[in-house]
């Protein structure tokens, strides 16, 4: 139950809507004033009455009952307090009938989403860089289809560009396909760090030649680019398995060539196209943004006609109710020029096209360039996470089974939490140390968390202990504490969704994995009194699935032992 709807479906305020009482409501820092609390001082303008005279009027007219059993003013607070063991034993039987679906609902059911996001570079290897943009958009992918959404996940292929005629030109000149198939993408890439290098004018004039060829359907040019692609998805499918991450469109650049005209007529016939130094703009000036260039002085299209075009047929296609574009926050500018261009064209899905901005992955080793060849790949982050983990494993349990498994699902889970667990927007410099830690705030404490938790339950069953369905009686106040947890899990999927934010979710796994160690730590389990013993592994194998479930929305694994 949403607690927080609840309580202010039962306060009338003259002039407030419910939505905005609900959105004020939460939970104190000190709950031995209540378990939920309204602040009151927003609406003293409005009532023109003082927090204090508001905050007890709607204590007083309150109509307590098995849900919400009391209200209390204090200090310009409304405080609430819930009937803890109905809370807890709603909240239970609900994970318990739920299971791996606790959490999810059907608010998205007959709505689409539209998810763009990794973008892969052909001919590119993964840096550290693409970390957020695959692990965000994955795991919004997850959530918004948890929520019942029809959930469409687009890797928008950067597969168009003089760069593959560099390639071509690289190769023709340095590469030899034996070594080139053996050594892959990284062999590729090699030969472009190279041709940047070391190429002469006329390789540069070669290489302008070679795309021209591309792009006119030159068979040769053509199975080369086929060839260097083929090797770029075989490696990144690697790294999206490894990284739970899948896509349902690897519809690229080079997919909207073709689709582009149509818009660029509708641009010219709104009037809306206009000439600027040779070039095919629109005209953003008024909107205190420069030129939106659809056409460039020699003809050329450049990426934001690409995107134009690729927002109508995804439009046309899906008939989306939003569609996320999972970019770093340097491309601000580009996207509120694409949105307002659409806006400009007449079309009122512009409103339902949302940039997902998100900081910079990187590590200490310092800035990076793909040209240069100074790049920290991404492989090499997640195989090097994946070895201090086996040896951090080793150390702690010597005798694990599968120690090679679990370390990937460890390390690799590490890397995706530290992309994560803060705020989309801010910049971020991953610590393997610190991603590892096992009392941190890490997605390793939480494993770790849901192995203490499996083991206590995996004793119970050896011991043919029954606990499902066993009454709960009075709790402690660490018991309580964990049941408002789990019950708030599905709001928590919720918020996360309606704010494009996973780290609501990978904070709400630490918060709520402390809560269950203290439960753990201040409540005997297998040594209590039977009624009590069966309530609490009850309450274990609850945590137990919320704390999966949330871990499983973000792409993390849950290994059964550490």
């Amino acid at each position: 139950m949403d607690h927080k709807s609840y309580i202010a479906a039962r306060i009338r305020l003259e002039g407030v809507e419910t939505q905005e009482i609900a959105a004020l409501i939460a939970v104190p820092p000190d709950t031995s004033l209540g378990d939920y609390a309204l602040p009151c001082f927003r609406f003293a303008k409005l009532l023109r009455r003082s927090p204090v005279m508001i905050a007890e009027e709607i204590a007083a007219a309150y109509p307590a009952d098995d849900v919400i059993v009391s209200a209390a003013a204090v200090n310009g607070y409304c405080n609430f307090r819930v009937n803890k063991r109905g809370l807890a034993e709603e909240t239970l039987s609900r994970i318990e009938k739920e299971g791996d679906l606790y959490g999810s609902s059907a608010i998205g059911a007959g709505k689409t989403v539209c998810i763009d996001y990794s973008s892969v570079n052909i001919a590119k290897p993964f840096h550290i860089g693409h970390l957020s943009t695959t692990v965000l958009g994955g795991s919004l992918y997850k959530i918004f289809k948890f929520l019942g959404y029809d959930v469409v996940g687009i890797n928008h292929l950067g597969d168009y560009g003089t760069q593959f005629g560099k390639l071509i030109s690289a190769y023709k000149h340095w590469g030899d396909r034996a070594e080139v198939e053996k050594g892959g993408i990284h062999a590729v890439n090699a030969l472009y760090v190279r041709f940047n290098s070391e190429a002469t004018p006329e390789m540069e004039a070669e290489a302008r030649e070679y795309f021209r060829l591309i792009e006119s359907g030159d068979e040769e040019a053509n199975a080369l680019f086929e060839w260097f692609k083929s090797l770029t998805m075989a490696y990144v499918q690697k790294i999206y398995d490894r990284l739970h991450v899948s896509f349902d469109s690897y519809a690229g650049e080079r997919f909207y060539i073709d689709k582009m005209q149509p818009v660029i007529d509708e641009l010219k016939e709104k009037g809306l196209l206009v000439e600027s130094q040779g070039a095919q703009v629109v005209d953003l000036e008024a909107y205190g943004m420069p030129p939106f260039i659809v056409l460039r002085s020699d003809g050329a299209s450049l990426y934001g006609t690409r995107d134009l075009a690729a927002a109508f047929y995804r439009k046309r296609t899906y008939d989306f109710d939003k569609c996320l574009y999972v970019v770093a926050y340097q491309q601000n500018l580009h996207f509120k020029q694409l949105f307002k261009v659409i806006e400009l064209m007449g079309m009122p899905w512009a409103k339902d096209l949302v940039h997902v901005a998100y900081g910079m992955v990187s590590l200490e080793e310092g800035a990076m360039s793909t040209r240069k060849g100074t790049v920290v790949w991404l492989e090499d982050v997640m195989t090097r996470c994946v070895e201090k983990a086996a040896k951090v494993l080793e150390e702690k349990n010597p005798d694990l089974e599968n120690k090679a498994q679990v370390a990937e699902t460890v390390g690799v889970g590490a890397v995706i939490f530290g992309a994560l667990y803060n705020s989309k927007i801010k910049d971020i410099v991953f610590s393997y140390e610190k991603a590892l830690n096992f009392d941190g705030e890490t997605s390793v404490y939480v494993q770790y968390t849901c192995a203490r938790a499996a083991s206590v339950l995996e004793k119970a069953k050896e011991a043919q202990i029954a606990y499902m369905g066993a009454e709960i009686g009075d709790l402690t106040p660490a018991e309580a504490e964990l049941v408002r947890a789990l019950s708030e899990f599905p709001e928590t999927v919720k918020t996360a969704a309606s704010s494009y934010e996973p780290s609501v979710v990978a904070r709400y796994a630490v918060s709520t994995a402390q809560k269950f160690n203290k439960f753990y730590i201040d409540c005997k389990i297998m040594q209590a009194p039977e009624a009590v013993r069966a309530a609490r592994l009850r309450l274990t194998r609850a945590a137990l699935t919320a704390l999966t479930n949330a871990l499983t929305l973000l792409g993390i694994g849950v290994p059964e032992k550490m």
